[in-house]
């Protein structure tokens, strides 16, 4: 069975070994992946223990243990990740979570941040993605503005008209 993190690995070749203690997730992604897996799997002794050290005081046991129990699991789509590799200090995964909750289909959006301390990563703190602006490089044309096809029309008569 693959492992609920996505991977094409099965789960005892890919994200248990890292919940289980037996070796230490190489990067944020890997980290943060297990963390996913961890709430599928309710192993809140990891999630609580993948914390970043400065963290722990700020965590809700109790909300992640209602939220890991119960929420039916969908899936992990790693958007971006920036640094986070096996000889940075520091990185960060942008992800969305599926899954239901009291009978509702969510996404959930975050840009988790990690830092290794002693070699070891951790999750450090994570931020609601949203959407960026769309910026446009020119100027937005005006119906009333000159075309900027060079006509010399006003861009609702001519490009702006199609």
């Amino acid at each position: 069975m693959n492992c609920p993190c996505g991977a094409a690995a099965e789960y005892a070749a890919c994200c248990e070994p890292i919940i289980k203690g037996e070796r230490a997730a190489e990067t944020a992604e890997q980290l943060m992946r297990a963390r996913y897996t961890a709430y599928t799997k309710v192993e809140l002794d990891f999630l609580q223990e993948s914390l970043h050290p400065d963290a722990r005081g700020d965590s809700d046991p109790e909300g992640v243990r209602d939220w890991a129990e119960n929420s039916a699991w969908h899936g992990l789509s790693v958007l971006a990740t920036e640094a986070g590799g096996a000889g940075d200090e520091a990185g960060t995964v942008d992800f969305i979570a599926s899954y239901t909750y009291n009978g509702e289909d969510k996404q959930y959006r975050e840009v988790a941040e990690f830092a290794k301390v002693d070699g070891r990563w951790y999750f450090r703190e994570g931020h609601v993605a949203v959407r960026k602006p769309i910026v446009r490089e020119e100027p937005k044309v005006g119906r009333n503005d000159a075309c900027p096809c060079g006509s010399g029309r006003k861009y609702k008569r001519c490009c702006g008209g199609a």
